[in-house]
């Protein structure tokens, strides 16, 4: 561990700065995981793009379909590289088992990760919702010494309340949240939490405004990092740069010039499709993208074709070695 328990917010509130992303797993044409291209994303990621640090296996990362030793080694993997870079890991231990999320946690904390993070839970009879999701949380601190984010998000059935929320940031190593919810909850609980919880969400839409007005600090976290940035192109680090050393309007004009990057990603992303039409734009960028695994659907190739045709209309630089590798 980088520091101890009673020091989890504090080492936070120090280094969970700056973009991080959420990493899409890549499955090779066998449906095993391409350990291979793993490292090379992650390569990418930490030294061309600058990225701070890695989520690790979460939902884009379709957790869901993989078992808890190929949960275990993508977070090794991802530490190891981590490590090399000088960058950091947040490894999702989210699950509806809470042995398998005691599980990977202590791995997690093993091999030294910077932190965890642990979706809300699925209430299948939704009473007293507060205090069974107080407890969940509070066992699971309980348990291990790591940093925990809190993730709640639409897909659980209910939303955390900024209330909830800053009754969980008591604990001493409760130091975040992905907070997927409307901005006045989100813009809320950053005035009650405090010092005590750094609040998060996954839109890069709305960072800027976030840095500006709520005062914030990580981007935590989604794919735009690596997919809306080459090496060539790296203008969600530019404009976050900026405005961190408040030159707000030269931010601005940046964000705004990624607009036909940002509508290209959305106007051609199939429903139901999400990973896999990531993980083709990944393919387009030179990245290692790979297949997605059931329950998740592949891109017909009307829609492929309908991707790269917005990709090369964008206006993303590009490296010619990339375009060259994913034509």
């Amino acid at each position: 561990m980088k520091y101890r328990k009673r020091d989890a917010k504090d080492y936070a509130r120090t280094h969970l700065k700056g973009i991080w992303a959420a990493a899409l797993t890549p499955f090779g044409p066998d449906l095993v995981l391409d350990e291979d291209g793993f490292r090379r994303n992650l390569r990418h990621w930490y030294r061309d793009l600058g990225i701070a640090g890695i989520f690790v296996a979460g939902k884009q990362g379709e957790f869901f379909s993989m078992s808890v030793a190929e949960r275990k080694r993508t977070f090794d993997v991802a530490a190891e590289e981590a490590a090399s870079a000088g960058a950091a890991t947040i490894m999702s231990c989210s699950d509806q088992n809470l042995d398998t999320v005691l599980e990977l946690a202590r791995h997690a904390q093993a091999i030294d990760a910077d932190y965890i993070v642990v979706h809300s839970p699925l209430l299948h009879f939704g009473r007293d919702a507060d205090d069974t999701v107080y407890e969940y949380y509070r066992h699971i601190a309980e348990q291990v010494d790591i940093g925990i984010a809190l993730w709640s998000h639409p897909d659980a059935g209910y939303l955390m309340s900024p209330e909830l929320c800053t009754r969980l940031a008591e604990l001493p190593n409760i130091v975040a949240i992905k907070y997927s919810v409307p901005r006045d909850m989100y813009a809320r609980l950053t005035r009650m939490a405090g010092d005590k919880l750094i609040v998060s969400t996954a839109s890069e839409e709305e960072w800027l405004d976030n840095i500006v007005e709520l005062g914030w600090q990580v981007y935590l976290c989604s794919t735009p990092p690596y997919l809306m940035q080459t090496r060539r192109d790296r203008r969600i680090h530019e404009y976050t740069e900026l405005a961190m050393r408040g030159e707000i309007e030269r931010a601005r004009a940046v964000r705004d010039s990624l607009e036909p990057v940002r509508q290209a990603l959305k106007r051609t992303r199939p429903k139901g499709t999400p990973q896999a039409h990531q993980k083709y734009w990944q393919e387009l960028l030179g990245q290692t993208g790979g297949r997605v695994r059931r329950p998740l659907l592949e891109l017909t190739d009307e829609e492929k074709a309908a991707t790269r045709a917005a990709f090369e209309s964008c206006g993303l630089k590009v490296d010619p070695a990339a375009r060259k590798a994913a034509a």
